[in-house]
């Protein structure tokens, strides 16, 4: 089950969930863009997440949710 998820159109690719994850395992990705050219973030590793919801908390703009299984 996915436990992050991102809404990639409002995120606007500060960095800071990448900062907050403890797993290190929120990045940034490049290929993608969201509809306003920002690179969005991404996890890398669902199996690996601890839905601690560290990046949903720094995230200026509410574009991650946490879903804990």
């Amino acid at each position: 089950m996915e436990k992050f998820k991102i809404e990639f159109d409002r995120c606007k690719g500060c960095g800071l969930c990448t900062t907050a994850c403890p797993k290190k395992i929120v990045e940034m990705q490049s290929e993608k863009l969201n509809k306003e050219g920002f690179s969005t973030a991404v996890c890398i590793n669902q199996a690996e997440c601890t839905a601690c919801a560290l990046c949903a908390i720094m995230c200026p703009d509410c574009a991650i949710t946490i879903t804990k299984s």
